[in-house]
């Protein structure tokens, strides 16, 4: 007859798991013999109105009731205003004329607006008074429309 294969190693590793799985077997009877109340409510942890935690539920009666509809996240959107269509005053403040293009100061708000020579009416200077009206663009207002006055 031939001797077993069977190396130290392998009976060590076989005993192991027998033991292992009797110590499995062993936790799963006392479970059983000792219902605990462990569970989902051991693990809850509430928050009261002042940021604390505790273990107790907080009071229904002190709770506050919130519209979901009434709670603003982030920023407003801009409303659109009558203040693109409008006719503007202002000066030609800044104009290249090998380039094209120049920036109108408006009298009121004092903001720089961007104009480009194709949207002249009439002939135009630096430092002239115009009327004009402005548009949004890639990059802010842009003035159309632009008469001298």
């Amino acid at each position: 007859m031939a001797k077993s294969k069977q190396t130290w190693n392998k009976k060590e590793r076989e005993k192991i798991k027998q033991k292992k799985k009797q110590d499995k077997e062993k936790r799963k009877e006392a479970r059983k013999a000792n219902p605990s109340k462990s569970g989902l409510d051991d693990m809850l942890a509430y928050v009261d109105q002042d940021g604390n935690i505790t273990s107790t539920p907080p009071d229904e009666s002190k709770k506050e009731k919130i519209k979901a509809e009434e709670i603003e996240i982030g920023i407003p959107k801009k409303e659109a205003t009558d203040e693109d269509s409008k006719l503007r005053t202002g000066i030609l403040n800044y104009f290249n004329e090998s380039k094209g293009f120049g920036f109108i100061k408006d009298a009121i708000t004092h903001d720089e607006i961007f104009v480009h020579i194709s949207e002249f009416v009439d002939e135009i200077r630096e430092n002239d008074k115009v009327n004009f009206e402005t548009v949004k663009g890639q990059k802010g207002l842009n003035a159309i429309n632009v008469r001298r006055i």
